[in-house]
């Protein structure tokens, strides 16, 4: 009877062939990167290609410390590591160890002439760039008919407001034709006149994103009268009509979410706003009921009555306060006019001549005070308590000689 084998001895033979195999134990290949995942673990897979084959690759964490760029689709690379069987899935893959730069890919390249191209027609300026309309009525969308995206696209906008009407253009996405139908697309929900439109697909190798990075598309993006979004591929991928769009979503499903806004979230804030307003007329309610009820009291206590009994009172505390000040004035003002006498009586001449004193003063009326200022023969007035006396000097002596002499 023939020998049957399973599986895993097939695969467990077909790896040790391999491994003694010393050429594919250390070995480098040249070619260009597509696929390129960076794994949460640390490890890096990509699809190693050039026009006639591709390979699978893995780099491991371990192995990064020597890797110095970070690896993007269309980049062209030289690896060195083994070729060996992954035993599970009975498939062979490179196990790189280092990997070089060995210049852009042609697509790459093709991506950047393209690029630098419409950066200089003006086609990236932020002054083209139409804002989004935060409501809308309708929306378009041009991507594939099944797949991912426009199932995201339809599911979050249906939840986010399902009063929105979806207009979907099946576009080809990819391969021959996917240029011309996604034009056709754009140009065809133009003129239904729509709000928005979404433009876009799920994830893929550069490859398979290439018709969003020919002109023909960003002339078409750029040329439509209706707000654009662009969502192609995944967050890190980048596409050339994702600098031509009005905006760019990292995702089809963050596009739905640009474009159409949350009812619930309007719903949401109109019941709190109800809400508040409630609460602001309870208040005032209660407010203006205990006005009122402070007006009554008041109305109460001021009857016309109360008042000129009020009045009353006040004009008699009045009338005491103003006698009571009236007759405290009085008092101080004698008080201070006896100060005044006081003061007078000691500065008065009179009352220096009742005290035994007199004054002299000449014939013109002017008071003698120095002896040097008479001579003998003048005539004087001596002025006493009761009268004036005329005199007429017979001599002068002065108090000392010393005056004298002076």
């Amino acid at each position: 009877m023939q020998n049957v084998y399973t599986v895993g001895q097939i695969n467990s033979y077909i790896k040790n062939m391999f491994a003694q195999d010393f050429l594919l134990q250390e070995l480098s290949v040249k070619g260009e990167i597509s696929n390129c995942k960076y794994h949460s673990s640390g490890h890096i897979y990509f699809t190693l290609k050039d026009a006639k084959g591709t390979i699978s690759c893995v780099m491991f964490a371990g192995n990064r410390s020597g890797l110095g760029f970070r690896m993007c689709e269309g980049m062209q690379v030289v690896v060195h590591g083994t070729i060996d069987v992954y035993e599970r899935d009975g498939k062979y893959q490179m196990y790189a160890k280092t990997i070089e730069q060995d210049g852009a890919g042609a697509l790459y390249e093709r991506f950047e002439r393209l690029k630098q191209e419409l950066l200089e027609r003006g086609m990236f300026s932020p002054e083209y760039k139409k804002p989004i309309p935060k409501y809308i009525r309708t929306l378009g969308v041009v991507t594939a008919p099944t797949g991912a995206a426009v199932r995201d696209i339809m599911n979050i906008a249906t939840r986010r407001n399902p009063y929105v009407q979806i207009l979907l253009y099946p576009a080809t996405v990819q391969g021959d034709g996917a240029v011309e139908s996604i034009v056709r697309g754009i140009r065809m929900l133009e003129r239904q006149k729509v709000d928005v439109i979404i433009v876009g697909r799920g994830g893929g190798s550069i490859e398979d994103l290439w018709a969003f990075n020919e002109e023909a598309v960003a002339q078409a993006v750029f040329d439509c009268n209706i707000p654009i979004i662009s969502a192609v591929g995944h967050e890190t991928d980048t596409t050339i009509i994702d600098y031509v769009a009005d905006l760019r979503a990292p995702t089809p499903s963050a596009a739905a979410e640009l474009a159409v806004y949350d009812v619930a979230l309007t719903l949401s804030q109109l019941q709190g706003l109800k809400m508040s307003m409630l609460r602001q007329m309870q208040n005032h309610l209660r407010l203006s009921r205990a006005e009122i009820k402070m007006l009554e009291a008041g109305l109460k206590m001021n009857s016309p009555m109360g008042k000129i009994r009020e009045k009353r009172s006040y004009a008699l505390s009045m009338e005491e306060l103003l006698s009571n000040a009236m007759k405290a004035r009085i008092v101080r003002e004698r008080h201070r006019l006896a100060i005044y006498i006081e003061q007078l009586k000691g500065l008065s001449p009179l009352d220096k001549l009742n005290q035994g004193y007199s004054y002299v003063s000449d014939e013109k009326g002017k008071t003698v005070t120095d002896i040097s200022r008479i001579s003998e023969g003048d005539k004087l007035q001596i002025y006493v308590k009761n009268g004036r006396i005329e005199a007429e000097v017979i001599g002068k002596y002065f108090i000392n000689r010393e005056t004298e002499e002076a």
